[in-house]
């Protein structure tokens, strides 16, 4: 299947001048067929790090529109057969599509081109973030690159070191990786489920501009869209009870082992 465009734009984003590359959410069963005719599935985990938020995951549930349309889910999997399958050709159709004017400034109505990477998926390998800060390296001037990800520790050596300048990013809390995340020195995002225990937390919301999340108050928040069943606290806060019991549980079995012998 080919497609004119990689990136695409829903309204709220075409308004902000923001364009998005996405993944498939969490876990994924491609289904490949072999020239023997014999069918072989693979299980790709997109998002490594995910914690408690895999439980309560827009793109997951029922009623997100990545799983009730059929031409949305088409595109995530594509999307991810290029990265997985063709790697050198979608990145080498990635860079050349950045140079087309769609993505440069809008001076009439004063937008800059930014591009998301993921509104669903993440940095789900150290080859597949490499090529991204290569992508960005080589990017047209003008463009600004985000992403929210739970990949902290990758990102600690792949890309704190040395940052694209045209690139920002933000750690998102809830995922199994939250304990390193330094809110004296990083940007984080977690998700609630009132706007009032976003301000209670000390959050700032982001729901004037998704470009808040890279370029507001350090410190994002945002509330969910609809009820998520057995969701009774932020993300940044299950995932910290979540810790917790398991930190419990290995000090008991410790304990338990010590006593043993």
């Amino acid at each position: 299947m080919t497609t004119k465009w990689l990136l695409s734009q829903n309204e709220r984003m075409k308004k902000q001048g923001i364009f998005n590359w996405t993944l498939p959410a969490w876990a994924v069963q491609l289904t490949d067929e072999n020239p023997d005719g014999t069918v072989t599935v693979r299980t790709v985990n997109v998002c490594p790090s995910a914690g408690v938020c895999a439980k309560h995951c827009y793109a997951l549930g029922s009623d997100s529109g990545y799983i009730r349309f059929p031409a949305a889910r088409d595109r995530h999997l594509r999307n991810l057969r290029m990265v997985l399958d063709t790697p050198l050709r979608w990145q080498a159709q990635m860079s050349a599509e950045l140079r087309h004017p769609r993505y440069q400034r809008d001076a009439e109505k004063n937008l800059l081109g930014h591009i998301r990477i993921h509104d669903a998926g993440d940095f789900f390998d150290d080859s597949y973030t490499l090529m991204w800060l290569q992508i960005m390296r080589g990017a047209p001037k003008g463009l600004t690159f985000y992403a929210y990800t739970k990949e902290v520790d990758r990102f600690r050596r792949l890309v704190e070191p040395n940052p694209p300048a045209n690139f920002k990013y933000v750690f998102s809390r809830g995922g199994k990786q939250d304990s390193l995340i330094d809110p004296t020195r990083d940007r984080d995002a977690d998700v609630f489920l009132t706007l009032d225990d976003l301000k209670a937390a000390g959050y700032s919301s982001q729901a004037a501009s998704d470009l808040l999340a890279v370029h507001g108050p350090p410190r994002v928040g945002m509330t969910v869209n609809r009820h998520r069943k057995g969701m009774t606290a932020s993300f940044g806060e299950l995932q910290r009870q979540q810790d917790s019991a398991a930190a419990e549980r290995r000090q008991r079995q410790q304990a338990k082992a010590s006593t043993s012998d």
